[in-house]
């Protein structure tokens, strides 16, 4: 589980790539669900709320630089 601290420290290049494996992470984790292989139940939602923090963390960091251009 990633804490929102370390993701702020991070670029949003970095963000962006770390958007990107979690995203594949989901699709495989969606997958073992499928065929009932999964058996880490919990690890879905864990990465359903990454996902959701890394967002929220690029969308502050653009109205941030939107704000300091304006």
């Amino acid at each position: 589980m990633a804490k929102a601290a370390d993701l702020r420290d991070m670029t949003p290049d970095q963000l962006r790539e770390k958007l990107v494996s979690l995203k594949k992470e989901a699709f495989n984790l969606r997958f073992q669900a499928a065929t009932g292989q999964n058996e880490k139940t919990h690890k879905m939602t864990e990465v359903r709320r990454d996902v959701a923090r890394v967002k929220t963390i690029l969308n502050q960091k653009a109205a941030a630089a939107a704000s300091s251009e304006a």
